[in-house]
Protein backbone atom coordinates (compact mmCIF):
# COMPACT_ATOMS: atom_id res chain seq x y z
CA UNK A 1 0.00 0.00 0.00
CA UNK A 2 1.37 3.39 -0.98
CA UNK A 3 2.00 5.99 1.71
CA UNK A 4 2.88 9.62 1.07
CA UNK A 5 3.90 11.78 4.02
CA UNK A 6 4.68 15.47 4.17
CA UNK A 7 6.05 17.63 6.98
CA UNK A 8 7.51 21.09 7.39
CA UNK A 9 9.49 23.12 9.89
CA UNK A 10 11.28 21.89 12.97
CA UNK A 11 9.12 18.82 13.54
CA UNK A 12 10.91 15.44 13.85
CA UNK A 13 11.48 13.71 10.55
CA UNK A 14 8.47 12.08 8.98
CA UNK A 15 5.91 13.14 11.57
CA UNK A 16 2.86 14.67 9.91
CA UNK A 17 1.26 17.79 11.36
CA UNK A 18 -2.42 18.36 10.69
CA UNK A 19 -4.26 21.63 11.13
CA UNK A 20 -7.78 22.82 10.38
CA UNK A 21 -8.51 26.22 8.91
CA UNK A 22 -11.75 28.13 9.20
CA UNK A 23 -13.02 29.58 5.91
CA UNK A 24 -13.58 32.81 7.79
CA UNK A 25 -9.85 33.37 8.57
CA UNK A 26 -8.42 36.30 6.62
CA UNK A 27 -5.26 35.77 4.57
CA UNK A 28 -3.91 39.28 5.07
CA UNK A 29 -3.49 41.64 7.96
CA UNK A 30 -4.86 45.22 7.79
CA UNK A 31 -1.68 46.50 6.09
CA UNK A 32 -2.02 44.00 3.27
CA UNK A 33 1.14 42.07 4.22
CA UNK A 34 0.82 38.26 3.82
CA UNK A 35 0.37 36.56 7.18
CA UNK A 36 2.32 33.55 8.41
CA UNK A 37 -0.77 31.46 7.67
CA UNK A 38 -0.69 32.60 4.05
CA UNK A 39 2.99 31.68 3.74
CA UNK A 40 2.33 28.26 5.27
CA UNK A 41 -0.52 27.64 2.84
CA UNK A 42 1.71 28.55 -0.07
CA UNK A 43 4.35 26.09 1.12
CA UNK A 44 1.71 23.39 1.62
CA UNK A 45 0.42 23.92 -1.90
CA UNK A 46 3.91 23.77 -3.42
CA UNK A 47 4.75 20.60 -1.54
CA UNK A 48 1.46 18.98 -2.52
CA UNK A 49 2.44 19.61 -6.13
CA UNK A 50 5.80 17.98 -5.43
CA UNK A 51 4.04 14.99 -3.87
CA UNK A 52 1.90 14.47 -6.94
CA UNK A 53 4.89 14.84 -9.24
CA UNK A 54 6.89 12.21 -7.35
CA UNK A 55 3.92 9.86 -7.33
CA UNK A 56 3.57 10.20 -11.10
CA UNK A 57 7.32 9.74 -11.67
CA UNK A 58 7.36 6.58 -9.55
CA UNK A 59 4.57 4.94 -11.55
CA UNK A 60 6.91 4.49 -14.52
CA UNK A 61 8.91 1.82 -12.67
CA UNK A 62 5.91 -0.53 -12.46
CA UNK A 63 7.43 -1.92 -9.27
CA UNK A 64 7.88 -0.68 -5.72
CA UNK A 65 9.36 2.79 -5.28
CA UNK A 66 10.37 4.38 -2.00
CA UNK A 67 11.40 8.01 -1.60
CA UNK A 68 12.47 10.15 1.32
CA UNK A 69 13.89 13.66 0.96
CA UNK A 70 14.78 16.04 3.75
CA UNK A 71 15.82 19.70 3.44
CA UNK A 72 18.42 19.58 6.19
CA UNK A 73 18.39 23.25 7.11
CA UNK A 74 14.62 23.49 7.65
CA UNK A 75 13.33 19.99 8.36
CA UNK A 76 10.94 20.11 5.40
CA UNK A 77 10.34 16.64 3.96
CA UNK A 78 8.54 14.78 1.24
CA UNK A 79 8.23 11.00 0.98
CA UNK A 80 6.64 8.04 -0.75
CA UNK A 81 6.45 4.62 0.91
CA UNK A 82 9.19 5.88 3.20
CA UNK A 83 8.79 3.21 5.88
CA UNK A 84 8.63 0.23 3.53
CA UNK A 85 11.54 -2.23 3.34
CA UNK A 86 13.76 -2.20 0.22
CA UNK A 87 16.83 -4.33 -0.58
CA UNK A 88 19.89 -2.09 -0.19
CA UNK A 89 22.49 -3.90 -2.24
CA UNK A 90 25.59 -1.64 -2.28
CA UNK A 91 23.87 1.19 -0.42
CA UNK A 92 24.92 -0.75 2.67
CA UNK A 93 28.54 0.07 1.91
CA UNK A 94 27.96 3.55 3.39
CA UNK A 95 27.24 2.33 6.95
CA UNK A 96 30.17 -0.08 6.61
CA UNK A 97 32.43 2.83 5.67
CA UNK A 98 31.09 4.99 8.49
CA UNK A 99 31.72 2.17 10.99
CA UNK A 100 35.30 1.75 9.78
CA UNK A 101 35.93 5.50 10.08
CA UNK A 102 34.47 5.46 13.59
CA UNK A 103 37.07 2.82 14.46
CA UNK A 104 39.80 4.90 12.82
CA UNK A 105 38.78 7.81 15.06
CA UNK A 106 38.98 5.49 18.09
CA UNK A 107 42.46 4.28 17.13
CA UNK A 108 41.31 0.68 16.59
CA UNK A 109 42.07 0.85 12.87
CA UNK A 110 44.57 2.97 10.93
CA UNK A 111 44.06 4.27 7.40
CA UNK A 112 47.62 3.26 6.46
CA UNK A 113 47.14 -0.20 7.98
CA UNK A 114 47.80 -2.92 5.42
CA UNK A 115 45.30 -5.70 4.88
CA UNK A 116 45.95 -8.81 2.82
CA UNK A 117 43.18 -9.47 0.28
CA UNK A 118 43.29 -13.11 -0.82
CA UNK A 119 41.55 -15.07 -3.55
CA UNK A 120 39.24 -16.46 -0.87
CA UNK A 121 37.99 -12.91 -0.27
CA UNK A 122 36.93 -12.38 -3.88
CA UNK A 123 33.22 -12.16 -4.62
CA UNK A 124 31.79 -14.13 -7.56
CA UNK A 125 32.51 -13.23 -11.18
CA UNK A 126 28.93 -12.11 -11.73
CA UNK A 127 29.40 -9.40 -9.11
CA UNK A 128 31.35 -6.14 -9.42
CA UNK A 129 34.92 -6.23 -8.08
CA UNK A 130 37.69 -4.28 -9.82
CA UNK A 131 40.12 -5.50 -7.12
CA UNK A 132 39.46 -9.12 -8.12
CA UNK A 133 39.89 -8.26 -11.79
CA UNK A 134 43.07 -6.21 -11.30
CA UNK A 135 44.78 -8.47 -8.77
CA UNK A 136 43.69 -12.05 -9.62
CA UNK A 137 46.17 -13.62 -7.18
CA UNK A 138 45.39 -11.24 -4.33
CA UNK A 139 46.97 -8.02 -3.08
CA UNK A 140 47.99 -6.23 0.11
CA UNK A 141 46.07 -2.94 0.34
CA UNK A 142 45.77 -0.21 2.93
CA UNK A 143 42.50 0.56 4.67
CA UNK A 144 42.52 3.91 2.88
CA UNK A 145 42.81 2.16 -0.49
CA UNK A 146 40.04 -0.28 0.40
CA UNK A 147 37.77 2.62 1.38
CA UNK A 148 38.41 4.13 -2.04
CA UNK A 149 37.64 0.90 -3.88
CA UNK A 150 34.46 0.47 -1.86
CA UNK A 151 32.98 3.98 -2.12
CA UNK A 152 34.45 5.20 -5.41
CA UNK A 153 34.04 1.96 -7.39
CA UNK A 154 31.47 0.10 -5.24
CA UNK A 155 33.82 -2.89 -5.10
CA UNK A 156 32.13 -5.83 -3.37
CA UNK A 157 35.39 -7.51 -2.37
CA UNK A 158 36.60 -4.31 -0.66
CA UNK A 159 33.26 -4.08 1.14
CA UNK A 160 33.50 -7.62 2.51
CA UNK A 161 37.12 -7.19 3.60
CA UNK A 162 36.30 -3.93 5.43
CA UNK A 163 33.22 -5.46 7.04
CA UNK A 164 35.39 -8.31 8.35
CA UNK A 165 38.03 -5.84 9.56
CA UNK A 166 35.38 -3.86 11.43
CA UNK A 167 34.17 -6.98 13.24
CA UNK A 168 31.40 -8.31 11.02
CA UNK A 169 27.73 -7.47 10.43
CA UNK A 170 26.87 -7.39 14.15
CA UNK A 171 29.32 -4.54 14.72
CA UNK A 172 27.91 -2.57 11.78
CA UNK A 173 24.41 -3.13 13.16
CA UNK A 174 25.48 -1.98 16.62
CA UNK A 175 26.87 1.21 15.10
CA UNK A 176 23.52 1.91 13.45
CA UNK A 177 21.75 1.24 16.74
CA UNK A 178 24.02 3.76 18.46
CA UNK A 179 22.92 6.32 15.87
CA UNK A 180 19.29 5.53 16.66
CA UNK A 181 18.66 4.00 13.22
CA UNK A 182 16.35 1.00 13.45
CA UNK A 183 15.05 0.26 9.95
CA UNK A 184 18.36 -0.64 8.32
CA UNK A 185 19.43 -4.26 8.59
CA UNK A 186 22.86 -5.66 7.65
CA UNK A 187 23.31 -9.42 8.00
CA UNK A 188 25.31 -10.78 5.07
CA UNK A 189 28.37 -10.24 2.91
CA UNK A 190 28.27 -9.39 -0.79
CA UNK A 191 29.89 -12.76 -1.46
CA UNK A 192 26.84 -14.36 0.16
CA UNK A 193 24.50 -12.23 -2.00
CA UNK A 194 26.15 -13.62 -5.11
CA UNK A 195 25.63 -17.19 -3.93
CA UNK A 196 22.02 -16.70 -2.81
CA UNK A 197 20.16 -13.78 -4.39
CA UNK A 198 17.28 -14.05 -1.92
CA UNK A 199 19.56 -12.76 0.84
CA UNK A 200 19.38 -9.24 -0.55
CA UNK A 201 15.82 -8.98 0.77
CA UNK A 202 16.92 -9.52 4.35
CA UNK A 203 19.59 -6.80 4.04
CA UNK A 204 17.13 -3.96 3.76
CA UNK A 205 16.49 -0.35 4.64
CA UNK A 206 13.56 2.00 4.62
CA UNK A 207 14.03 5.28 2.73
CA UNK A 208 13.39 7.04 6.03
CA UNK A 209 16.26 5.19 7.71
CA UNK A 210 18.60 5.89 4.78
CA UNK A 211 17.90 9.62 5.11
CA UNK A 212 18.45 9.40 8.88
CA UNK A 213 21.87 7.89 8.17
CA UNK A 214 22.69 10.67 5.71
CA UNK A 215 21.60 13.23 8.28
CA UNK A 216 23.88 11.66 10.89
CA UNK A 217 26.76 11.88 8.42
CA UNK A 218 25.95 15.49 7.54
CA UNK A 219 25.79 16.43 11.24
CA UNK A 220 29.10 14.61 11.93
CA UNK A 221 27.45 12.55 14.67
CA UNK A 222 30.12 10.33 16.20
CA UNK A 223 32.65 11.14 13.48
CA UNK A 224 35.69 13.39 13.50
CA UNK A 225 36.02 16.22 11.01
CA UNK A 226 38.66 14.28 9.05
CA UNK A 227 36.48 11.15 8.90
CA UNK A 228 33.51 13.22 7.77
CA UNK A 229 35.55 14.92 5.05
CA UNK A 230 36.99 11.65 3.72
CA UNK A 231 33.58 9.98 3.48
CA UNK A 232 31.99 12.93 1.70
CA UNK A 233 34.99 13.26 -0.64
CA UNK A 234 34.77 9.61 -1.70
CA UNK A 235 30.99 9.77 -2.09
CA UNK A 236 31.20 12.95 -4.18
CA UNK A 237 33.89 11.49 -6.44
CA UNK A 238 32.09 8.15 -6.83
CA UNK A 239 31.92 7.03 -10.46
CA UNK A 240 28.82 4.85 -10.06
CA UNK A 241 25.29 5.81 -11.05
CA UNK A 242 25.91 8.99 -13.10
CA UNK A 243 22.35 8.77 -14.47
CA UNK A 244 20.67 8.41 -11.09
CA UNK A 245 20.55 11.23 -8.51
CA UNK A 246 22.98 13.30 -10.59
CA UNK A 247 21.41 12.46 -13.94
CA UNK A 248 19.25 15.56 -14.49
CA UNK A 249 20.90 18.00 -12.10
CA UNK A 250 23.00 20.91 -13.40
CA UNK A 251 26.57 20.03 -14.34
CA UNK A 252 28.90 20.59 -11.43
CA UNK A 253 26.30 19.97 -8.73
CA UNK A 254 27.86 18.45 -5.61
CA UNK A 255 26.21 15.10 -4.90
CA UNK A 256 27.75 12.88 -2.22
CA UNK A 257 26.01 9.57 -2.85
CA UNK A 258 26.02 5.78 -2.72
CA UNK A 259 24.28 3.58 -5.25
CA UNK A 260 23.02 0.02 -4.99
CA UNK A 261 22.16 -2.36 -7.85
CA UNK A 262 21.03 -5.96 -8.10
CA UNK A 263 21.05 -8.33 -11.01
CA UNK A 264 17.97 -9.04 -13.13
CA UNK A 265 16.22 -12.40 -12.86
CA UNK A 266 13.26 -13.49 -14.92
CA UNK A 267 12.89 -9.94 -16.21
CA UNK A 268 12.66 -8.41 -12.71
CA UNK A 269 15.36 -6.19 -11.18
CA UNK A 270 15.25 -6.36 -7.40
CA UNK A 271 17.13 -3.14 -6.63
CA UNK A 272 18.09 0.08 -8.39
CA UNK A 273 18.98 2.58 -5.67
CA UNK A 274 20.75 5.83 -4.92
CA UNK A 275 21.00 7.79 -1.68
CA UNK A 276 22.94 10.99 -1.13
CA UNK A 277 23.33 14.58 -0.01
CA UNK A 278 22.74 17.20 -2.70
CA UNK A 279 24.06 20.75 -2.34
CA UNK A 280 21.56 23.26 -3.71
CA UNK A 281 22.58 26.52 -5.41
CA UNK A 282 21.17 28.47 -2.45
CA UNK A 283 23.68 26.73 -0.15
CA UNK A 284 21.16 24.43 1.49
CA UNK A 285 21.38 20.63 1.45
CA UNK A 286 18.96 17.82 0.65
CA UNK A 287 19.36 14.32 2.04
CA UNK A 288 17.54 12.01 -0.35
CA UNK A 289 16.99 8.28 -0.81
CA UNK A 290 15.29 6.70 -3.82
CA UNK A 291 14.80 2.93 -3.95
CA UNK A 292 13.32 1.20 -7.01
CA UNK A 293 12.51 -2.45 -6.27
CA UNK A 294 11.10 -5.41 -8.18
CA UNK A 295 10.77 -3.53 -11.44
CA UNK A 296 10.24 -5.15 -14.86
CA UNK A 297 11.38 -1.99 -16.64
CA UNK A 298 14.76 -1.47 -18.32
CA UNK A 299 17.72 0.27 -16.69
CA UNK A 300 17.07 3.61 -18.40
CA UNK A 301 13.55 3.73 -17.00
CA UNK A 302 14.57 2.69 -13.49
CA UNK A 303 17.42 5.18 -13.36
CA UNK A 304 15.14 7.79 -14.90
CA UNK A 305 12.76 7.45 -11.95
CA UNK A 306 15.63 8.27 -9.59
CA UNK A 307 16.93 11.17 -11.71
CA UNK A 308 13.50 12.72 -12.21
CA UNK A 309 12.70 12.47 -8.51
CA UNK A 310 15.94 14.22 -7.58
CA UNK A 311 15.29 16.88 -10.22
CA UNK A 312 11.76 17.50 -8.91
CA UNK A 313 13.09 17.97 -5.39
CA UNK A 314 15.86 20.24 -6.72
CA UNK A 315 13.37 22.42 -8.58
CA UNK A 316 11.15 22.73 -5.52
CA UNK A 317 13.77 23.50 -2.86
CA UNK A 318 16.26 25.51 -4.90
CA UNK A 319 13.82 28.45 -4.90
Amino acid sequence: MKRILLTYGSLPIFLTAACSRSPGIQNRNPTGTPTESTASRTIDFQNQKLQKEIDQIASAAKGRVGVAALLLETGETVSLNSQDHFPMQSVYKLPIGMTVMKQVDAGKVKLDQKVRVTKDDFIGRQSHSPIRDKYPTGKELTVDELMGWMLLESDGTASDVLMKLAGGPAVIQAYLTDLGIKDMIILDTEKAFAQDHSLQYRNWASPEAAVALLRALYERRGLSESAHELLLKLMTESITGPKRLKGLLPTGTFVAHKTGTSGTENGITAATNDIGIITLPNGRHVAIAVFVADSPEDEATREGVIAKTANAVWNRWSK
